[in-house]
């Protein structure tokens, strides 16, 4: 290991993250990572570092502690069904060339999202960090990071030699935890401290509905894992919430501890904050309105905007991002003043095609499967084109800063008038409502609106609660579906409370 008072140490960083739905109807392949990022060499430093995202922590760390960087290839696709083997040997092989090729390095941070699911690899992370060891080395630090919706297996922390997990939904923490795992790498190269580290397992499903840590049950053990890492001795304390759409043995919440060099204490405090998590079993309760009540409240209020979560078309879940039940419910109470966002490349074609003040007739969404229902005829004009290509300054989940959804469309929906339009956004690519520039780069101020639709979970509130009076989740189906039951299941480890 270099002595800090002569030479810098080098560090690496890479990445591979996807968060893959296993009851999606498409698979993930070569192809959407591209589409998504998929940076290497200095390339990483232009896409990611004013990034509010773990990447941009590690970039920003090399400063902080003082150690050298050496961007190797950080790969991230919107969330998606499961992951090709095709494309997951691609990404990984070459992540490993890379590597391998570098300059001599001392340790690695390694961003990992922890609910990859590939054809042949359940549980991805855990098989990226095996090929990694494989191939650097079972001396060689890897500290890495993960979502908050990881399903962590026990050999994510046997392969690894920190984990640190975002603390945060929506995850407005992303660059400070990698910032936090640059510093345990840069204290472990330099021998000032030796991570041990424990993971515990409650047996449950924590669904998504109670993710928000800003609000309890959760925010207790955002609060009680930062009041532990102010302790001497804790390196990293974190509570993942585990990812429900993935039909996988280790899918559910877990509690990872990093100690410096003291194993007992990193059992004990992993077991305690399990005990934790397990307590509040009985305050999950689901009790959420379906589409057509969701929308009868959103009129009825006296408070707007009102915002609609359609959780069953959850982009950030992995959905199509096509469901129409809201749609369709908004056309058919003849509500005003609604903004709905719809990916349908077929209806931006058409758009395109009549052009901008022409009168626009078309059959949209609900076209990716049966699950997200069925097509609705929408009548209006083309209001504006847009190349569908934004700016997020602030710090927002996911920590993305430059976004594309591909050629979007506005159209004016019947119904509308001057004051209270009714509109609806056909992108190209699926789009994370994580961002109101999605809305305003085209045109669309959300504090005029009366109904803002998202297709969503807990993630868009980052951006949206600001200026929402009202947020109404309606239980919509779809491969998002909040209610666990809605799936079949025949992977996960049973009994599971929340399942069972």
């Amino acid at each position: 290991m270099p002595d800090s008072h002569h030479q810098r140490p080098r560090i690496a960083i890479a990445g591979l993250l996807h968060e893959s739905n296993t009851f999606a109807s498409t698979k993930t392949g070569f192809d959407d990572f591209v589409k998504g990022s998929l940076t290497r060499g200095s390339a990483i430093l232009d896409e990611w570092a004013a990034s509010k995202h773990e990447v941009g922590g590690f970039i920003e760390g090399a400063e902080r502690f003082d150690f050298e960087l050496y961007p190797a290839m950080v790969g991230t696709a919107t969330p998606s069904g499961i992951v090709t083997d095709e494309a997951y040997d691609r990404l990984t092989t070459e992540m490993v060339e890379r590597l391998r090729e570098a300059p001599k390095f001392d340790a690695l941070l390694l961003a990992l999202h922890g609910a990859m699911v590939v054809e042949s690899h359940p549980h991805a992370d855990a098989e990226t960090l095996r090929r990694l060891r494989c191939a650097l080395g079972s001396e060689l630090p890897i500290v890495v990071t993960h979502d908050f919706h990881g399903n962590i297996p026990e050999d994510v922390i046997r392969h690894s030699t920190a984990l640190v997990v975002y603390q945060t939904c929506p995850h407005v923490d992303q660059r400070a935890r990698g910032l936090k795992a640059a510093g345990i790498a840069a204290s472990v190269v330099r021998g000032q401290v030796r991570p041990t580290q424990a993971i515990a397992k409650p047996p449950m499903l924590l669904n998504i509905r109670f993710h928000n840590t800003s609000q309890e049950p959760m925010r207790q053990f955002v609060e009680e894992s930062r009041k532990l890492e102010e302790q001497p001795g804790i390196l990293a304390v974190s509570v993942a919430a585990g990812y429900q759409y993935a039909d996988v043995p280790q899918m559910g919440p877990s509690v990872v501890v990093v100690t410096d060099n003291d194993a007992p204490r990193a059992q004990a405090e992993a077991k305690r904050l399990s005990d934790m998590l397990w307590d509040i079993r009985e305050r999950l309760v689901l009790d959420l309105p379906d589409a057509a009540g969701a929308v009868r409240q959103a009129i009825e209020g006296d408070a707007f905007p009102a915002v609609v979560v359609e959780m069953g078309d959850n982009i950030g879940g992995g959905s199509a991002g096509d469901s129409t039940f809201i749609l369709a419910e908004l056309l058919r109470q003849k509500a005003e003043g609604w903004v709905v966002a719809i990916t349908d490349p077929e209806a931006v074609a058409v758009a395109v095609s009549t052009g901008v003040g022409q009168p626009f007739e078309c059959m949209v969404g609900g076209k990716t499967d049966r699950l997200h229902g069925d097509p609705v005829r929408i009548r209006g004009s083309v209001k504006s084109i847009h190349d569908g290509k934004f700016l997020e300054t602030e710090v927002r989940h996911g920590g993305q800063r430059y976004f594309d959804q591909g050629l979007t469309a506005v159209v004016e929906a019947e119904g509308s008038t001057r004051d209270l339009p009714n509109l609806l956004m056909l992108t190209t690519r699926r789009q994370m409502p994580f961002s109101l520039h999605q809305l305003i780069s085209c045109g669309i101020y959300p504090e005029r609106q009366k109904i803002l639709v998202v297709k969503a979970a807990v993630a868009f509130r980052a951006a949206y609660e600001p200026v929402a009076a009202r947020i109404i989740e309606a239980d919509t189906g779809g491969v998002t579906a909040v209610n666990p039951r809605r799936f079949t299941w025949k992977h996960v480890r049973r009994p599971l409370f929340g399942l069972d």
